[in-house]
């Protein structure tokens, strides 16, 4: 394999960073109106997507794909045998293939459902040159993220692409300089810029902070604490782990442990979780206004705008109680709702942790059968079948549990109000832990390298 300095792979990171970002900023041609409702808001924190420029699909077709393909293979509905290079090689291309389908078909949908402007009104010409921007970006990003994954850079393009989106977020709403007129004078909309420019014009600096950290329909600065304090504990909890003592079966003294974290599947199940919402939330809304008086379309959500803003939100059906209530209050007001959504949450982020191991080659016997692989077996056990039994007791108690949490600290993320959303800024923190972790490894084994040389 080719061995890539990690300079370079720092440079080739940058650079795909870099065309990710010029992309999210690029108008797409023949728009005719972005005011309308998005339905893909709930899509795009863990899609990095952004409205109305060629990213406006995001990533979601490569996480869509590899998803779908990964659950057929889990379920041994299509064979896959991951040792053979042929059938590794196969495997990926399909799922490539398969990206482009639902890239097509995306586009297709968002252009006829009326996303960029009434179809009639846009004509057949512009329709299917938007379908194709849209399919161009899809094959952009599918690259980027080969071109890292094929060891060229760090990580995965996926990975960067989620927390490049969310953090520009969270920086973008603690310190944006755009204004609003909310009716009380002016406002800012960034948390910080708002905080020192009410303690500069107003004269009672104790009604200054109040507002500054308790404003509504802004950010404010409790919002960001909140942020900020998600963000530790999440990383506190990422040191949570059980270590496994193994030695080598054949050389003597050759001992160490497998580490078994707490967050075993990192954020896997948050996102298998948001894409399930996601999807649903976005057919539920478009069948909405194409079908209002339909019964069982009723039944998926009814869908309304609240406060006047132009995006709409679930206000009953299936859709209303697996989404987050938007504030305390709400809670108060209608606690069955959040209790049906911290149920839903809890639930599936367990269930699909312990379904994600089994399907990603990360069950206790998949583990023991690469362990073994490397001549390691339990240290004071004699047998193989002894490492398997106490794989077996930790990995689906460590999935179950880390699961479970993720989707606990989600949930009350989004109660406290922090910026980004619960989901946005769990799969940024893990991910941003998992950067940390990859630099770690690449600055050792550079150092290592000039040591030899």
């Amino acid at each position: 394999m080719l061995q890539i300095a990690f300079r370079e792979k720092v440079m080739w990171t940058a650079i795909t960073l870099f065309i990710f970002l010029v992309c999210s900023q690029i108008p797409l041609y023949g728009i005719m109106s972005s005011d309308t409702a998005d339905p893909m808001y709930w899509m795009r924190v863990i899609m990095a997507s952004n409205r109305g420029t060629l990213m406006e699909l995001g990533i979601s077709p490569i996480i869509t794909s590899g998803m779908i393909m990964q659950l057929l293979a889990g379920a041994k509905l299509i064979e896959v045998d991951y040792s053979l290079k042929e059938d590794r090689a196969l495997f990926s291309g399909a799922q490539k293939l398969f990206a482009m389908v639902i890239a097509i078909g995306q586009a297709t949908v968002s252009v006829w459902s009326g996303v960029y402007g009434d179809p009639k009104e846009i004509g057949a010409g512009i329709s299917f040159v938007l379908v194709l921007q849209l399919c161009f970006a899809a094959l952009l990003t599918m690259l980027l993220d080969e071109l890292l994954q094929k060891g060229y850079g760090l990580g995965s393009g996926i990975s960067l692409f989620i927390t490049t989106n969310i953090c520009e977020s969270i920086v973008w709403r603690a310190f944006s300089p755009t204004t609003y007129n909310t009716g009380k004078g002016l406002e800012f909309e960034g948390a910080i810029t708002a905080l020192f420019y009410l303690l500069a014009t107003r004269k009672d600096k104790f009604r200054a902070l109040k507002e500054a950290f308790y404003r509504k329909n802004l950010p404010n600065v409790s919002n960001l604490l909140s942020t900020v304090g998600v963000f530790g504990v999440v990383i506190y909890l990422q040191g949570f782990k059980v270590d496994i003592p193994v030695k080598h079966s054949t050389q003597r003294g050759q001992m160490g442990s497998y580490p078994v974290k707490l967050f075993y599947t990192s954020n896997m199940p948050l996102m298998l979780v948001s894409a399930l919402q996601s999807n649903y939330f976005f057919i539920s809304q478009l069948l909405y206004h194409r079908y209002p008086d339909n019964f069982f379309v009723c039944l998926m959500g009814v869908w309304k705008n609240l406060e006047g803003v132009p995006q709409e939100f679930a206000t009953s059906g299936i859709a209303y109680y697996i989404s987050p209530p938007r504030t305390l209050s709400a809670v108060t007001a209608d606690p069955i709702h959040f209790l049906a959504y911290v149920s839903f949450m809890l639930l599936a982020c367990a269930v699909l942790s312990q379904t994600w191991i089994e399907v990603s080659g990360a069950s206790p016997r998949d583990v023991a059968k690469q362990l073994q692989a490397q001549g390691l077996v339990l240290r004071g056990g004699e047998k193989d079948q002894t490492l398997y039994k106490e794989l077996k007791k930790i990995i689906p108690t460590a999935a179950a549990f880390g699961g479970l949490c993720i989707g606990a600290i989600s949930v009350v993320a989004d109660l406290m109000g922090a910026i980004g959303s619960g989901t946005g800024i769990l799969l940024a923190v893990t991910t941003i832990y998992q950067y940390y972790e990859i630099l770690l490894k690449e600055s050792a084994e550079a150092a290592t390298q000039d040591i030899f040389n």
